[in-house]
């Protein structure tokens, strides 16, 4: 086949590349929901079943778990392609939020959470990087950071939907946590009915680059095809995760992970049981508290999605660090302020740590080549979910133990952490500038 054709990562936004990002789109919305019903859910079982602080948090942190298992959906999707583990997970996603229907066993929900959270990977790790070896690179970054939006659509849609959905007696909190099999559903259906294309990156390196060429060239039209590098690659050797820790990669690894799993700690654990730790603050009306956060994690979202195209990604990564962390120490000293006081403090912590969120997605992506993106990217989630599943467990117990200042003290020096690995060691990814052609990291195709 004709191998003189422009490379297809040059190509503009096509239809295509549009249902592609509505396919990710709605995996984001159901993943967010999935991950953010928990705390809601789960507040209303522990009053019908009796659950302890411990099962609480074990159970709410189950989903984030199951995350962790990101590195080996990545190796998986690295050996055998990313198209069929997308057309299938929403299926089994959905399938296992319904389940939750069916126990109130503490151990059996768990593992159901645990098994959400593996679908959920699968969304996470694979498909980004199916999303990254189909966009345009000159929009790509972009597009990445948007995805974050409607995983906060999503979360924040779970929390709506927790408050609202009643009449269902002693169950009501089974079909809270269960009501996650509907953008489960839709997203499936979706990915079925468009017929997601495979991706053309894989294809030539792990089968041939003629079926990549017919790949594209039906996707996108004749005059696209596989770059010269992809032309001339071969499969690479089987990828184990141990390559991640070598000289080549060990700090892209360990900024990736470490700053995710810091940003997540502070995250879930407040984002996900905001119910209870808001009852702890006393600032009022604990719904509208709530509704009023969640705002602020979309405005904060939306804002970032600006910065992310205005700011180099280490200036974003250090302002989204220490600015929610003065803002909860501020919180901190200033118990004896006005409940209105801190509520507006509690606001803007919860708008500058969700434009972090922004970074979540495209950071770990451009700090890996092909070769290794999904292991690698797989990996930092895995780290990441370490993070979050941590604080999500910790934060009932620590409120339990010491009150919402407690935890909020454990989280500050969690996110304190995270900017001095930042400010240390986190390497820049923005594509270079004319003024600034050579102090980024090469983003590696």
């Amino acid at each position: 086949m004709n191998n003189l054709k422009k490379d297809y990562k040059k190509a503009p936004v096509s239809p295509v590349h549009r249902g592609i990002f509505l396919a990710l789109i709605l995996g984001q919305i159901a993943c967010g929901y999935a991950l953010g019903i928990s705390g809601t859910g789960l507040a209303q079982a522990q009053t019908v079943i009796s659950l302890s602080d411990f099962w609480v948090g074990l159970i709410g942190a189950g989903s984030l778990v199951g995350l962790a298992g990101s590195a080996i959906m990545g190796t998986i999707a690295d050996r055998f392609g990313r198209k069929g583990m997308l057309m299938l997970n929403m299926y089994l996603f959905s399938v296992l939020s319904l389940l939750q229907l069916t126990t109130t066993n503490p151990w059996l929900l768990l593992l159901l959470r645990i098994l959400i959270g593996l679908m959920i990977a699968i969304d996470y790790t694979v498909g980004n990087a199916w999303l990254v070896e189909w966009m345009p690179e000159k929009v790509s970054g972009r597009f990445q950071s948007r995805l974050i939006i409607y995983w906060t659509i999503g979360f924040i849609g779970a929390y709506i939907a927790g408050i609202t959905i009643t009449g269902f007696g002693a169950t009501n909190w089974q079909v809270i946590l269960a009501s996650s099999a509907v953008p489960g559903l839709i997203t499936a259906i979706y990915r079925s009915l468009y017929r997601l294309p495979a991706s053309p990156s894989w294809m030539a390196t792990h089968v041939n680059n003629d079926e990549a060429q017919q790949l594209i060239q039906e996707n996108l039209g004749r005059k696209w095809g596989l770059s010269k590098k992809l032309l001339a690659s071969k499969a690479p050797a089987k990828i184990s995760w141990k390559i991640l820790f070598t000289k080549e990669y060990r700090r892209q690894t360990l900024v990736g992970g470490l700053f995710y799993a810091c940003q997540a700690f502070a995250f879930f654990g407040i984002s996900i049981f905001l119910p209870l730790l808001l009852s702890e603050m006393k600032l009022g009306n604990g719904h509208l508290s709530g509704i009023i956060y969640n705002l602020c994690v979309l405005v904060g979202v939306l804002a970032g999605s600006c910065a992310f195209k205005l700011l180099s990604r280490r200036a974003m990564l250090l302002t989204c660090f220490f600015l929610p962390t003065f803002s909860l120490a501020a919180m901190i000293l200033g118990t004896q302020l006005a409940a209105g006081v801190q509520l507006a403090i509690f606001a803007f912590f919860a708008t500058t740590l969700s434009a972090g969120l922004v970074l979540d997605y495209p950071y770990p992506t451009e700090l890996f080549d092909l070769k290794v993106r999904a292991t690698g990217v797989g990996s930092c989630i895995t780290i990441s979910r370490i993070g979050a599943a941590s604080g999500t467990f910790l934060l009932p117990i620590l409120t339990n133990l010491g009150g919402a200042r407690l935890a909020m003290i454990v989280c500050a020096v969690v996110l304190t952490i995270g900017g001095f690995i930042c400010l240390l060691w986190a390497p820049e990814t923005s594509p270079p500038t004319k003024n600034q052609p050579t102090k980024f990291l090469p983003l590696q195709e």
